[in-house]
């Protein structure tokens, strides 16, 4: 940046000395920048082309064969209505029907309040009785919420 001062050279001598900032080197330097950030930026965020799938919000077809698994917010789990005194309850009765021609599927309600915890274990129990399809029920977004 440069900066001028006059010397005072008037009639009087005791004129104050003038100084300004001179922005135009700052303002070339800063167009030079963002002309560079416009060019560099596309080619910085690049990314490995996939096929991502798509989202659908798909009702839930509800058949009588369907297994509804229920996990509380204190982690106590449900199969339909009635509770399982402990998970070795749940991994027997899962491996019961993973034998089944057709294998129900099994649906997994988890409380809001509920531990991730809790929920992994139900997943990890129905992954070792062989179980092939689990989803998750969940409500749909009825908009923002404060």
């Amino acid at each position: 940046m440069g900066m001028s001062v006059s010397t005072g050279g008037g009639p009087s001598g005791d004129e104050e000395p003038m100084s300004t900032i001179n922005t135009t080197p700052l303002v070339d330097v800063m167009l030079v920048l963002l002309i560079i950030f416009l060019i560099t930026v596309p080619v910085i965020t690049q990314s490995v082309k996939v096929d991502l799938p798509k989202a659908a919000n798909i009702a839930t077809q509800t058949k009588p064969e369907n297994i509804n698994i229920a996990v509380d917010a204190d982690g106590n789990i449900y199969w339909n209505t009635a509770k399982m005194a402990n998970p070795e309850a749940l991994l027997v009765r899962l491996k019961e029907i993973a034998v089944m021609d057709p294998q129900p599927e099994v649906h997994l309600r988890g409380d809001r309040r509920t531990k991730w915890e809790s929920v992994g274990r139900v997943i990890v129990l129905c992954q070792r009785s062989g179980i092939q399809k689990v989803g998750f029920i969940t409500e749909p977004d009825r908009g923002y919420r404060q």
